[in-house]
């Protein structure tokens, strides 16, 4: 790879990393996990880096890498790990209310099958369009929608989510259909 190349994915490994690792969290439930999706996810980028940049969107296009990696890792797991609220060592009390939502919504997408994840991660918490988010798991907006409503039909059946609101940036226009 060229000087030039190598710096200019540094560059972008360096401005992605903080969202990518967030982003990894919420999908796989696990800080090393997304620690090592985002890795494999990036190792792949970096060898066909002349090429993805060369794309109209290098930023979709690792991203999909990330995505497409964790539904293959979910596919190999051969023994799934089940999150639990029980340490075997005791813990000292914790008194800070973002640590249990961030639990609460960790154990909520741990529920959903990995597209819904995606989806959800994509769509609410990443706050990105219906659109954007057909292009980064290479599917048909209408996939997308169904795809959310089973997620959130899911999430209110078991009583862990409150009716959300359509993301900031993307609320409806007149006319227009909302999942």
């Amino acid at each position: 790879m060229k000087k030039s190349t190598e710096a200019d994915f540094q560059a972008f490994v360096v401005s992605r990393w903080p969202r990518m690792l967030r982003s990894a969290h919420l999908l796989t439930g696990h800080h090393h996990d997304a620690e090592d999706l985002v890795q494999a996810a990036l190792a792949k980028a970096y060898v066909r880096w002349e090429r993805i940049q060369r794309t109209d969107d290098p930023d979709s296009y690792v991203w999909r890498i990330m995505i497409n990696a964790n539904v293959d890792r979910l596919r190999r797991a051969k023994v799934r790990e089940w999150l639990t609220n029980r340490f075997p060592e005791p813990s000292a009390p914790d008194h800070d209310d973002t640590v249990a939502e961030r639990s609460a919504v960790l154990d909520a997408l741990a529920r959903l099958s990995a597209k819904q994840r995606a989806v959800v991660v994509l769509r609410y918490l990443e706050d990105r369009s219906e659109t954007e988010v057909a292009r980064l798991l290479g599917t048909g907006v209408g996939t997308v929608r169904s795809h959310t409503a089973r997620a959130l039909r899911k999430l209110r059946e078991e009583s862990l989510a409150p009716e959300p609101a359509a993301p900031a940036a993307h609320r409806r226009t007149k006319g227009a259909r909302q999942p």
